[in-house]
């Protein structure tokens, strides 16, 4: 393996306690009451962005839960919670023997350490929920549903994650984990772009946050142009939901399709902050020219012709049929930028996704220059 998922994610292990000690309750907007009887869940991960929601979710509840890492990332956020030691790759005998009633597993990445995780879990837990992504379908020119075609890889035995291998690989691991639990006890989560308090990759924080400055900002495409997230403790809700309901089977997680556009984002982010800013929209073909288009610097948009126009057009009508709740994006807004607000000066020193304050300077320049 030449790399491994934690080369890729590199920026998530960068959290650091402090910051995830300050999220709020997964509840605090539309809590939840226990249904049936306690649990025992087995977490793995936990203490990255979206475990600690889930865990503070499940213990809100009263549910008894165990976490399963390297305890390296965050390993003082949960003093009170047994924790056992381990490495997905090649090191989970603090595993054998035990017993839960579920399995959370949000942080399989590579399809090996998911079939092996899930295959020794099997005969002991009742329930497997796994957290896949979006990114597993194979056409995002295209809108998908659950049982439209996944992504490949022509070599499986690849465990590169890479922005080009991470779908085909989230994907595999799917079908590890079905392989050992079966469709009768198996649940699947495919969220989009997972925004909220706590997200260390800032690709949605950064619309607020920098519409938050003020000044001439760069908006890529038109107002109409739509996306989709979710907010990280809807998806935290939900995942105790299925635990709790028993419910299984694939589940798109995302907001309605084309109900949220990229004018809407502008406007919440203005009211939320009060700036003064002024919108510089620059057109799909001008962003294609600049180089802007794949990479972080316009996070979250996708254009509206190619092969990811389709990337705002997810359904979630399942989930929604089977109980998720979808709090208001521009309360996702609100929320991360009172987060961010108790962040340290070095973290808010600079967003890691979207446009450096030079960049966009020399953008809003030469598109000004092109339409002089």
């Amino acid at each position: 393996m030449k790399r491994s998922r934690r080369n890729f994610l590199k920026a998530g292990a960068l959290a650091g306690a402090g910051l995830a000690a300050n999220l709020p309750d997964a509840a605090a907007a539309t809590p939840r009451t226990q249904t049936g009887k306690p649990l025992s869940v087995l977490v793995l991960g936990g203490t990255g962005f979206i475990g600690p929601h889930m865990v503070r979710e499940l213990l809100r509840r009263g549910h008894a839960v165990t976490l399963f890492n390297r305890g390296r990332t965050n390993s003082g956020l949960f003093p009170d919670i047994e924790t056992i030691k381990g490495d997905r790759d090649g090191g989970l005998q603090g595993l054998d023997g035990r017993s839960w009633d579920a399995v959370v597993d949000n942080s399989g990445y590579v399809p090996r350490h998911v079939q092996d995780s899930a295959r020794l879990l099997s005969k002991s837990t009742k329930r497997y929920l796994y957290v896949s992504s979006l990114s597993v379908y194979a056409d995002f020119s295209v809108e998908n549903h659950e049982d439209s075609p996944l992504a490949t890889l022509d070599d499986e035995s690849v465990e590169e994650v890479t922005g080009e291998t991470y779908g085909a690989l989230k994907a595999l691991c799917e079908q590890r984990a079905r392989t050992e639990f079966g469709n009768d006890r198996l649940t699947v989560l495919r969220p989009n772009y997972i925004a909220g308090p706590g997200d260390h990759t800032d690709r949605f924080t950064y619309w607020p946050v920098r519409t938050r400055r003020g000044g001439e900002m760069v908006w890529p495409g038109t107002g109409a142009d739509t996306i989709q997230l979710i907010d990280v403790r809807d998806l935290a809700n939900f995942v105790v939901d299925c635990l709790e309901l028993d419910i299984i089977g694939t589940f798109n997680m995302t907001n309605g399709p084309r109900d949220y556009t990229m004018g809407r984002l502008l406007d919440d982010s203005r009211a939320l902050s009060g700036a003064d800013v002024e919108a510089v929209w620059i057109s799909e073909a001008f962003a294609y020219d600049e180089g802007l288009i794949g990479g972080r610097e316009l996070p979250i948009w996708h254009p509206a012709s190619g092969p990811q126009s389709a990337r705002g057009g997810f359904s979630a009508t399942r989930a929604l049929a089977a109980g998720l709740h979808l709090r208001p994006v521009r309360e996702t807004a609100r929320d991360l930028l009172s987060w961010w607000d108790t962040l340290p000066a070095e973290r808010t020193a600079k967003l890691r996704a979207g446009l450096d304050a030079e960049i966009e300077a020399r953008v809003i320049a030469a598109w000004k220059d092109r339409n002089s």
